[in-house]
């Protein structure tokens, strides 16, 4: 008799920063939920043995819970999210980023979101941000105070798919989005916004006020090794030309929902990013004017300069530098109990 499916696949793809895979696991392992499996997909990074030593304890620890997976090649970041859409075999694919720890009860939250609406695609997480330690949390991401569901098609795509940026704590259902599995995108490091532009073509986006996630901030990232990242990011940090990448990369995939799929929420997407530019300029505040004058003008030409809050945010940040522009942001936040709403919703 076929066993039924779990409620999540709690997916993670593992490349190096073996050193906070103990903290990941030990956060989903204790949830007081049951109805999960966890998926791991380690990318042939150069501390695959460390991972796969701390994968076999946990193994050991909660048999018939962890799955993993070592790939023969190193798919980049995108593969490595298709491949564990693949592999998952929960109705829905819980994401997790391999530094980043899950909240107490964030799968029971997650859970019982879903349950109150049948048509989800996509649960949309509230998260925090720490640097050391996760009892510090600098930061709370809040799109709306309530509950809140989008119906299915433009609207859930124009709001959702700037916010899908962030892996952890990325909800999708999982048949859907493997009915859209492609490789055209291997190399944006934005798979998912592929998937939730797609998904929620016939599903809704439903928004909790539940913090389900803490991200790590102080990571240096690991891309640019696999052949479709070389040559685009550079192991270690983020370029200028990195950045202009990864926009464009994240426009390429909406202007591609409506080459193919005939939804055109070109604009809107474009206009989406424009009122919330800062995340994509606050790491190369220490530019000098000149190279910070050229990156200015790389994501002006995707069609950002029709926007008036575009250039604010180039002249505040220069004029702020990151530790003041954050603390601002963070005393908004603060006050209004989430983010500030810019545009229509």
């Amino acid at each position: 008799m076929m066993q039924p499916r779990k409620m999540f696949s709690v997916c993670i793809p593992a490349y190096n920063r073996a050193r906070h895979l103990t903290a990941l696991l030990d956060s989903i392992f204790s949830q007081n939920f049951a109805d999960y499996e966890v998926v791991i997909c380690e990318d042939r990074s150069p501390e695959r043995e460390l991972i796969a030593a701390t994968v076999r304890d946990y193994q050991n620890k909660y048999p018939g819970m962890l799955r993993y997976f070592e790939n023969s090649e190193n798919l980049g970041y995108d593969g490595n999210i298709r491949t564990l859409v693949e592999r998952a075999e929960g109705c829905f694919c819980f994401f997790m980023g391999n530094d980043d720890v899950m909240c107490p009860n964030a799968m029971e939250e997650a859970a019982s979101t879903i349950k109150r609406h049948p048509n989800v695609g996509l649960v949309m997480k509230s998260y925090g941000l720490f640097d050391e330690t996760p009892e510090k949390v600098n930061q709370v991401i809040r799109w709306f105070k309530e509950e809140t569901e989008l119906p299915a098609g433009e609207t859930s795509i124009g709001f959702a798919f700037r916010r899908s940026g962030v892996i952890s704590g990325y909800i999708v259902d999982r048949d859907s989005a493997q009915a859209v599995a492609t490789n055209k995108f291997d190399g944006t490091l934005y798979y998912q916004m592929h998937l939730t532009a797609n998904v929620l073509i016939n599903k809704t986006a439903v928004c909790t006020p539940s913090v389900l996630i803490l991200c790590r901030g102080n990571e240096p990232p690991q891309f640019g090794n696999s052949e479709k990242e070389k040559g685009k990011y550079v192991p270690g940090r983020y370029t200028p030309e990195a950045r202009l990448n990864m926009v464009g990369g994240a426009l390429s995939i909406i202007r591609d929902l409506r080459d193919t799929r005939g939804i055109d929420v070109v604009d809107e997407v474009i206009h989406d990013y424009a009122n919330y530019f800062y995340p994509y300029i606050k790491d190369q505040l220490n530019l000098p004017i000149g190279a910070f004058y050229r990156l200015y003008r790389g994501y002006g030409r995707m069609g950002f300069r029709k926007y008036a809050l575009f250039h604010l945010y180039f002249v505040l940040g220069f004029i702020l530098g990151e530790k003041r522009f954050d603390a601002l942001t963070a005393i908004v936040r603060k006050k209004l109990g989430r983010s500030p709403r810019l545009g229509k919703l």
